[in-house]
């Protein structure tokens, strides 16, 4: 078996036409969706970047435990089996992320990796003295303002052509890797792009088909915040993130192509997800992590194409299902044994005939809310004094996305011997999460519109009217706990959201 999994980040499903009849921009995905079987239901788990792909890798969620981390030395990964299986495992991305102190040790699993430079925050180019006089005036002061976003402005001065993009040099390198070894057997390949991440720029040509009526400097990222823009700002915004997604759209039709000519799809399957969505003005929030964990958050895209199924494709499925699943998955696919503390499923039987995966999916963020969602109703709960309760960090790699952690922070740790079954042994660190740590368990502020809330998906897609229903209240908060017990939650977080401990039964096998 040969697979070809394609990662974009912070990718709306609804700017897809495949999930959005009235998008126009994206004719690659609904190619894909006629080859594929199209999930409608699935679900990311933990948020945000480097938290989901440490879920991808385990099959477990981890945002119960731990923030924004590297991969700890008792994690159990799918290209470390896949290589014991004499599986090649490649990774081809510009998600920057992986190269920070917080990203130590994913893209090391891989049997090989290649980086590309350039994206977002990512410190690649030298400039002594940065001409901010001019970034201010090319730039709209949410961009050029904040000093965290300065050595974009100054990677920006080297990407002049359509070919300098990140995203365009990920896919000629996987274009290349695909010729070199589409005929070959037993690879695994992830081409993993930062794109549509913010900030949402993409070469002139997108950028003018969706031009709107904004004659300001360069707008395209925005705040993770409630913002005060007018009604053109807005629209510059939206269309700048459309911009990026039709880029994607046409690195994937590249890829498509060569599936076409190399005949790939008889042998090779090819899966496509994010790792979690975005908000674009939904519910007067842009960004993600602060607010809410609204649909358009999390509420993801997946595609699976397999060679076995061919028949399948532009089929749908129901079923509820999230990240965690990508794992086993992954492993199926190559017919190898999953180990016993995944908690995820693989989707190939209900890749043959919608077969139910779950019965609920966990989503949230280290520090925040806690969610569940069975796929007809979600339910948002916050804890009732966050700064007032306990919570740790449990890990042996006290590091931050770009720091390590502090004296201060590590004062108070203390080695536990193997709390979780997931440790498989490895003693573990119990770490205060302070408010004035280097990465703030609330992502450096304060989460709003902080209300436990329940909508009915299937009657408010929208989730403009929560509900008040004592005994539907009641059955999520119990399958809340519930799988907070499966995934082996913290005794502490119990207390934190009201919550009492509870026997996780038989784990989660389907509905």
């Amino acid at each position: 078996m040969k697979t070809v999994f394609l990662l974009l980040d912070s990718l709306n499903r609804l700017a897809l036409s495949p999930y959005n009849a009235e998008v126009a921009c994206t004719p690659n995905f609904s190619r894909l969706a006629r080859h594929a079987v199209v999930f409608d239901t699935h679900y990311t788990g933990s948020l945000p970047c480097m938290p989901a792909r440490r879920d991808m890798l385990t099959g477990r969620l981890n945002f119960l435990h731990r923030s924004w981390g590297p991969v700890e030395p008792f994690d159990r990964c799918f290209p470390e089996f896949l290589k014991d299986a004499d599986v090649y495992s490649h990774l081809i991305s510009d998600h920057y992320h992986y190269w920070e102190d917080g990203g130590a040790g994913y893209h090391n699993r891989y049997s090989s990796a290649e980086f590309i430079r350039g994206q977002e925050r990512d410190l690649w180019k030298a400039m002594v003295q940065p001409p901010m006089e001019r970034f201010r005036e090319r730039y709209h002061r949410m961009v050029s303002e904040v000093p965290r976003r300065q050595p974009n402005l100054i990677n920006r001065e080297f990407i002049k052509n359509e070919a300098d993009y990140p995203s365009m040099q990920c896919t000629r390198a996987a274009l290349d890797f695909l010729e070199k070894n589409g005929h070959e057997d037993n690879w695994f390949l992830q081409v993993e792009y930062f794109d549509p991440h913010e900030p949402f720029d993409a070469p002139v040509r997108f950028r003018e088909a969706a031009k709107k009526n904004y004659h300001g400097p360069i707008l395209d990222w925005p705040l993770y915040d409630k913002l005060d823009l007018t009604h053109d700002e807005a629209a510059e915004l939206r269309a700048n993130y459309a911009a990026v997604v039709a880029m994607c759209d046409e690195n994937l039709g590249r890829i498509l192509d060569t599936f076409d000519r190399l005949d790939l799809w008889k042998d090779t399957s090819l899966v496509l997800t994010t790792d979690h969505g975005l908000l674009l003005g939904e519910h007067e929030w842009w960004g993600k992590n602060r607010m809410p964990f609204y649909e358009p958050l999390v509420h993801i895209p997946l595609f699976i194409a397999h060679p076995s199924y061919r028949d399948l494709g532009g089929q749908r499925r129901k079923s509820l299902t999230q990240t965690l699943d990508l794992m086993p998955t992954f492993m199926d696919l190559h017919a190898v044994d999953l180990c016993t503390e995944v908690e995820g499923r693989s989707l190939m039987p209900t890749l043959r005939s919608d077969e139910a995966v779950r019965s609920a999916a966990l989503f949230g963020i280290f520090g925040g809310s806690v969610n569940v969602t069975d796929g007809r109703y979600t339910y948002f709960r916050y804890p009732a004094n966050p700064r007032e309760s306990e919570l740790n960090e449990y890990t042996l790699m006290p590091m931050h996305p770009a720091s390590y952690f502090t004296l201060d922070e590590m004062k108070g740790a203390e080695l536990l011997n193997a709390p979780f079954g997931f440790c498989h042994g490895f003693p573990l660190m119990k770490i205060p999460a302070l408010d004035q740590a280097k990465r703030p368990p609330m992502q450096g502020g304060v989460f709003e519109d902080a209300r436990n809330a329940l909508y009915d998906l299937k009657e408010d897609a929208a989730q403009a009217r929560p509900i008040e229903d004592a005994q539907l209240t009641r059955r999520m908060v119990e399958l809340l706990n519930r799988h907070m017990a499966i995934h082996e939650a913290p005794v502490e977080l119990y207390a934190r959201f009201g919550l009492a401990p509870v026997d996780p039964g038989q784990g989660d096998r389907g509905a």
